[in-house]
């Protein structure tokens, strides 16, 4: 008899679209039937299934989780464990760490994927985290996307660096291989595609929009949603641009809007290997951002003076440079698409992804 395909049990805070829930997506439609799929959502959010192929048959457990209960949580989780016998537990950023202590008596292999921090650790680690993660993680597969995390996980949390694996984000760059059409409007347009949460500062990016856009006519095009979306819609309007900023909302598969954009904009406060940056790299475009994260190492080097910091004025000068000079707009282009096809083949994160998952990873 055939053995049946290894059960991963993933574990999210909320199984709504972001980095790491694109990510889990697309390899799990990749792989396919090669894997079988259980998923939990902290808050009980599963917008995000509806991503997946409808082939998969993902299961959805029902599990009890009160928010301030951690011992009662793991005794709730553990029971789960038992039950569902999953092959790996996988576990993603700081909000499923209860899940990491539940199974510190080893229930199910542990590979913990940790993308990055919200606003409360912007700037500096919470002791409190840092402890915990020292201690829960430290027999656990690390997955970090960054170069950054990957830094923080030795140098902060001091795990072991032989349990670390740094497997950077791939992008399908089949999925954006056809330079963008001419539009009729000739107007440069400025893109973001975000969740809008609070750590994106997006209310930074519509104030630097509204300084470079004096200078040199543009359109902004924010494409995401989230609970920050009315208040920057006020905002737009406090700043007298709404009529040149459009809110698209979700959009399930955003490939098609990169070839309507011109820049690529981001104005994070905290990121590591942000989807966006990789997607406007591989539409042939030149990304204007915040330094945050890994973001100067993925771009190629040209493109490194239009990375400034955490401020509106300076935001909006690298975009105003960009905006007012077409020919530099496609050489940074086109050295970022061979950056991104040099470094961030999808196959190659399909392969890493693969031997950690089946234990074969070196």
């Amino acid at each position: 008899m055939q053995a049946a395909p290894p059960l991963l049990l993933s574990v999210f805070s909320s199984f709504t679209m972001g980095g790491a829930q694109s990510r889990f997506i697309t390899l799990a439609n990749h792989f396919g039937p090669a894997f079988r799929h259980a998923i939990i959502a902290m808050d009980g959010k599963l917008d995000a299934r509806s991503r997946l192929e409808s082939g998969l048959e993902p299961h959805f457990p029902a599990v009890e989780i009160r928010k301030g209960d951690t011992l009662g949580n793991v005794r709730r989780f553990r029971r789960l464990l038992r039950a569902l016998r999953p092959d790996v537990l996988v576990t993603y950023n700081w909000g499923t760490i209860e899940w990491a202590l539940a199974n510190v008596l080893p229930l199910a292999r542990h590979i913990h994927i940790e993308d990055g921090f919200g606003p409360e650790e912007r700037d500096i680690q919470l002791p409190r985290r840092v402890l915990a993660r020292r201690l829960l993680l430290r027999r656990s597969t690390v997955v970090l996307p960054s170069r950054t995390l990957l830094a923080i996980a030795t140098g902060i949390w001091k795990l072991n660096p032989r349990r670390l694996r740094y497997i950077p984000n791939g992008i399908d760059l089949d999925g954006f291989g056809a330079p963008p059409a001419a539009r009729l409007d000739p107007t440069p347009v400025i893109g973001t595609v975000a969740a809008l949460r609070p750590e994106k500062n997006l209310a930074r990016l519509l104030r630097a929009f509204r300084i470079a856009s004096e200078r040199h006519p543009a359109r902004l095009v924010v494409a995401g949603d989230g609970p920050e979306r009315p208040a920057l819609a006020a905002l737009a309007a406090e700043l007298g641009i709404a009529g040149r900023v459009e809110f698209t909302g979700y959009i399930a598969r955003p490939q098609s809007l990169y070839g309507g954009f011109d820049i690529v904009a981001l104005s994070s406060d905290t990121e590591q290997m942000p989807m966006a940056v990789l997607e406007g790299m591989a539409a042939r475009l030149p990304v204007a951002a915040t330094d945050v994260g890994d973001i100067r190492a993925m771009l190629a080097a040209p493109n490194a003076p239009f990375l400034v910091p955490r401020d509106d004025a300076a935001l909006a000068g690298a975009l105003a440079t960009l905006l007012g000079d077409a020919a530099l707009r496609r050489s940074l282009g086109e050295a970022n698409r061979a950056k991104a096809e040099r470094d961030y083949a999808q196959a190659t994160m399909f392969a890493a992804y693969d031997a950690l998952f089946r234990g074969t990873a070196g």
